[in-house]
């Protein structure tokens, strides 16, 4: 298991808080796109965010979501 270290969590979270949500879907869209693995722990910080403050709806969706994708990778 990887801990993501605090300052990285704070670094990527003062990077991106006073973005427009454009800013951000480019900086995610094009993350995705690359497969950079840099950019990993940027990702990991965005879904701590959103799992800390989704429903439990939401976090049942994003878990569907995931198993279907691991199921089809190879």
């Amino acid at each position: 298991m990887i801990i993501i270290n605090t300052d990285i969590r704070n670094y990527i979270i003062n990077n991106f808080k006073n973005d427009k949500k454009e800013t951000l879907r480019n900086a995610i869209e094009e993350s995705v796109k690359e497969k950079d693995e840099i950019t990993l722990p940027g990702m990991g910080v965005f879904l701590e965010i959103i799992w800390t403050d989704a429903k439990d709806e939401l976090k049942e969706e994003l878990l569907d979501i995931i198993m279907q994708r691991l199921k089809k990778e190879k």
